[in-house]
């Protein structure tokens, strides 16, 4: 279509005008995920989650190993251990003036430092090497070592769900920068068309061949495109600082438009998928395995424990004690607790109960899953059967417009008559683009729920380098 001087101006100043994302460095779907894998704070948070999981299922894997430890020790006594052998019996009952003269005084010459004999010093000092090795728990080792596994398996599949809602959380910023800049293009379009009317109305008024109230008509619903014009530009503009801080870079443009596939993925195969391997009900299981291991540790605490024990002298002092005590000695040690305060019945009904409320939570969430996946399953048939619709809308509303405008330069219709073609036209364009726009959410949630992220990353490849083609050519 010819367009007139006014109309060449005006498309050269809304282009000039043209979102930010006009001069950002434009980014396939691919490369967008691949940069917020790099750089999102989330995933990163819940990445050491996991480490952190991981070094304590790593310390966990000790606990059936020996103890070694090097122990030294200083004490002060308020005065030596001593013996006195006057404090003994017969010398402690014996009364001196019994004796005969000569046996008592030989006993009062003898001093009594030598009845006295010390075993320490008032300073002790030791240094040995323990070791303690234990043989049986009563399974507490084993459930511990589980439950630290299952602790891991948790936080792993917090992971993958994260994972999975960073995925659409991208695809509707990233898509949401495509829509709204082709809404920005489907309202420049009419701005510029319905500039040319209101140049063309303007010339027909002078001539006397249309009302006043029909230019009028015309000017007002460019002044409304004008309006929606720059809201749309503001969306454009919101859409793109979104994906651009989610991503981390100052200026983000986007190359995979939106798509709508040809055949519908199959929901049994969805739904097959979705409730063997989602990460919910995994991350459910490892619950179940960790209360199940609880149970196991309150119920290992009944239980004997049975350990190997030894103590080797690396240093003492010469005191007599010292030499009487042997250097080392190992034996066994064995354990049962018969009467504690730490509530072991009611810790095992706890744990029980840990274990119930994890087997109904996954029953419940298989459910909730099912929905969800027939919901969006829905919701993309819908979006499906709305593009299709609007594109015979489409086809409509443009021959609409072109039998209408022929109709007004000839005469034979009125000015209002050809602005509400113009405006019925871009209303159905932007219907088509809010459906698209619909379809890519749904199913991406489908991929997202049924694990399938390598799926969608390929369509989504697929189309932008069949557009890069048609581009080119």
């Amino acid at each position: 279509m010819k367009r007139s001087p006014m109309a060449w101006i005006c498309l050269l100043s809304l282009s000039s005008a043209l979102p930010i994302s006009g001069f950002a460095q434009p980014l396939t779907f691919t490369q967008a995920w691949q940069q917020l894998l790099k750089v999102s704070d989330k995933l990163q948070a819940q990445t050491q989650e996991v480490n952190r999981a991981q070094g304590e299922k790593d310390a966990g894997d000790s606990l059936h190993l020996p103890s070694l430890s090097l122990n030294g020790s200083y004490t002060r006594l308020e005065k030596p251990i001593e013996l006195d052998l006057r404090d003994l019996n017969p010398l402690a009952s014996l009364d001196a003036a019994s004796l005969p003269p000569a046996l008592g005084s030989a006993l009062a010459s003898i001093p009594g430092s030598m009845f006295v004999t010390p075993f320490t010093e008032q300073d002790i000092f030791r240094a040995s090497l323990q070791a303690m090795w234990p043989i049986y728990t009563g399974g507490q080792i084993t459930a511990a070592e589980g439950i630290h596994a299952a602790l891991l398996a948790e936080k792993q599949q917090q992971l993958q769900l994260a994972t999975r809602d960073l995925f659409t959380l991208l695809v509707d910023r990233y898509y949401a920068v495509d829509v709204t800049q082709a809404l920005v293009d489907t309202q420049a379009e009419l701005v510029v068309s319905l500039t040319e009317h209101v140049e063309h109305a303007q010339a027909m008024e002078r001539e006397g061949q249309i009302a006043k109230v029909e230019r009028l008509n015309a000017q007002v619903a460019l002044e409304n495109a004008k309006v929606n014009l720059g809201s749309a530009r503001r969306q454009h503009e919101m859409a793109v600082i979104a994906l651009s801080r989610m991503l981390q870079q100052t200026q983000v443009g986007t190359t995979s438009g939106l798509f709508v596939l040809q055949n519908a993925p199959s929901i049994s195969e969805l739904t097959q998928l979705t409730l063997s391997q989602h990460p919910a009900l995994k991350l459910l299981e490892a619950k179940e395995a960790q209360a199940n291991g609880l149970v196991s540790l309150e119920k290992g605490k009944y239980q004997p424990t049975v350990f190997l024990f030894g103590n080797y002298t690396l240093y003492e002092d010469d005191s007599l004690f010292s030499k009487v005590e042997p250097d080392w000695m190992v034996g066994v040690g064995v354990q049962m607790p018969l009467l504690s305060r730490d509530g072991r019945s009611g810790k095992v009904e706890a744990a029980k109960s840990a274990l119930l409320q994890a087997r109904y939570t996954k029953a419940q969430t298989r459910q909730d899953l099912s929905l969800l996946l027939d919901q969006s399953y829905r919701q993309l048939l819908q979006a499906e059967e709305e593009v299709s619709a609007l594109n015979t809308s489409l086809e409509l509303a443009t021959e609409n417009l072109r039998l209408r405008e022929i109709a007004f330069n000839q005469g034979l219709s009125t000015s209002i008559d050809r602005v509400d073609a113009e405006l019925k036209l871009s209303a159905v364009k932007t219907q088509q683009l809010g459906a698209r726009y619909r379809y890519v959410q749904a199913y991406a949630r489908l991929m997202a729920i049924s694990g399938q992220l390598d799926e969608f990353i390929g369509q989504s490849a697929q189309i932008a380098q069949s557009q890069e083609t048609n581009n080119a050519r």
